[in-house]
């Protein structure tokens, strides 16, 4: 009975509201009720056909503590209960070939909602890059999959929240569209972002395969998609790799979006946000020219918003990196500016994990092995899919002697951010660790895949260094000193002397094969 099933509906959500007022929030009980009428299939205990499918929609579609009913229902019940339903219009739904009319029950002494009261206002964005999770979608055709794909999504925007220079769109607003297809410029425009990330989880055996995109939404382009597939061996295990990995990948590509997009703006026309992506993307090209433009880009920034804390933090990583790529005129100058930006930022913000990036790297590089992995680790511990504090904590471990450490890190670090501008620094200290270990193959292979780097010649001598080293050590001389000739002409005043000078070791003698196999290639 039609009328039986909506009285038994408003009834019910009735009785649960006056519960729920006398509840403390957290304790509260909150229903969404859907309402079809159509020919079902029974089999056993289940039921199946569109009718079921509809009202699952529907029910995915109400608010937390409504109702809604399809178009039949309400002809069965129009004008024959004391309940008031609000007409919403046709709306189309996943996997459900037409248009389904729904209705909304208006809770007694409630208006109507005020979207169907007037027009929208339109949401400005954001400074910060915003962005919208979309409920990923559950194509295993098991509705037991449901609740993995809803907690993908679930965690997911949770680790984008805890990247502190994003704007993440709540999951009670994203969640609204579940069931809905949508375009991804509509809910950009109803939510206030540029960005939409959406996702599917499909389901076969023992295995599962997750899709992610992430699109400019005010553009339609897509910015960013990849697919993985894993063993469904722990679930909840499974669900946090895959937060992580998701993280890890979207983060880089997100920031290589804005700098592109703030590339084309005419720099009198920035505000400080985009002033700061500009220096970004300057930063990440890894020249002496673009890194003092990239300072005088981040100068700017703290001109236009003393208290952004980002900006401090990529400042003192640009002159960390003048010190680490040789352009330096001298070292302990820029350390010490390195310092004071990054306690800076820290100071406006101990909740960022870039801030302590930026002071594990200088303190590195100072010679405080121990106080530079406890920044890295906080770092991380903040946010644990930030790639290059993984990068970065693999190096520190590498100049404590702790080479297993700093191996299973620098993975880390390729695995979360597999296009990450800095992979060719990545791949050089893979090849320099795996030559302090002895592996002098692996350490040829990791040099070669950093020489093959686009931002690789940028990087200076590291590259070609590590691979004259590590073709030193296997006694492939001839090729030892081609390699050492290009990292020659990169830096020609590079000497075993300033190697030693410029990167301190925890253990005297901490980098001895290395600087070994450079002997072997020629260097002085």
């Amino acid at each position: 009975s039609a009328l039986n099933a909506v009285t038994c509906a408003c009834e019910l959500q009735r009785g649960m509201s006056e519960r729920n007022g006398e509840i403390p929030e957290g304790r509260q009980i909150t229903f969404r009720i859907g309402i079809n009428l159509g020919d079902v299939i029974i089999e056993g205990d289940d039921l199946y056909g569109d009718g079921v499918n509809i009202a699952a929609r529907l029910e995915a579609l109400s608010d937390p503590g409504g109702i809604l009913i399809s178009g039949k229902v309400y002809e069965e019940v129009r004008g024959k209960l004391p309940f008031t339903f609000e007409d919403l219009g046709e709306q189309a739904v996943k996997n459900i070939p037409d248009a389904i009319r729904m209705y909304r029950w208006v809770e007694d002494g409630l208006e109507q909602s005020p979207e169907r009261q007037s027009p929208q206002k339109e949401l400005v964005l954001p400074d910060k890059p915003s962005i919208a999770v979309l409920p990923f979608d559950n194509m295993s055709g098991d509705p037991n999959q449901e609740f993995f794909a809803d907690g993908i999504t679930e965690d997911l925007i949770t680790a984008l929240s805890k990247i502190r220079w994003f704007f993440v769109i709540a999951r009670n607003s994203t969640f609204t569209y579940k069931g809905q297809a949508v375009e991804v410029t509509q809910v950009a425009r109803e939510l206030g972002v540029r960005y939409v990330i959406e996702g599917s989880v499909r389901k076969a055996g023992n295995r599962v395969r997750i899709t992610a995109q992430l699109v400019d939404a005010t553009t339609g382009r897509h910015v960013w998609a990849e697919r993985y597939d894993r063993d469904l061996a722990d679930i909840f295990e499974l669900q946090d790799e895959m937060t992580q990995t998701l993280v890890g990948a979207i983060e880089p590509e997100l920031s290589a979006a804005e700098r592109e997009r703030t590339a084309r703006k005419p720099p009198e026309s920035l505000d400080a946000w985009e002033t700061y992506q500009r220096g970004l993307w300057h930063l990440w090209n890894f020249t002496k020219d673009d890194h003092i433009k990239a300072q005088d880009f981040f100068q700017r920034t703290h001109e236009l918003d003393p208290n952004f804390a980002p900006a401090y933090a990529f400042e003192s990583y640009t002159h960390y990196l003048h010190v680490m790529l040789g352009f330096s005129q001298n070292q302990r100058e820029s350390l010490e500016v390195a310092l004071t930006a990054a306690k800076k930022a820290l100071s406006l913000d101990d909740k960022d994990g870039m801030a302590y990036f930026a002071l594990g790297r200088v303190y590195m590089m100072h010679g405080n092995h121990d106080a530079s992995i406890a920044e890295l680790e906080t770092s991380i511990k903040l946010n644990p899919s930030f790639g290059l504090a993984h990068h970065g904590l693999g190096s520190a471990f590498l100049l404590s002697g702790r080479l297993e450490e700093a191996a299973r890190e620098l993975d880390k670090a390729i695995r979360l951010s597999p296009r990450d501008p800095v992979l060719w620094g990545t791949y050089s200290f893979h090849s320099l660790n795996c030559n302090l270990m002895r592996d002098f193959e692996g350490a040829v292979h990791w040099a070669r895949r950093a020489m093959h780097e686009p931002r690789s010649e940028g990087g200076g001598y590291w590259a070609p260094a590590a691979l004259a080293s590590a073709l030193g050590n296997l006694g492939q001389i001839e090729e030892a000193k081609e390699a050492l000739s290009e990292a020659l002409k990169r830096k020609p005043d590079l000497s075993l002397a300033y190697i030693s000078s410029t990167f301190p070791t925890k253990q005297p003698g901490g980098l001895k094969l290395y600087l070994e196999g450079l002997s072997k290639a020629g260097l002085k």
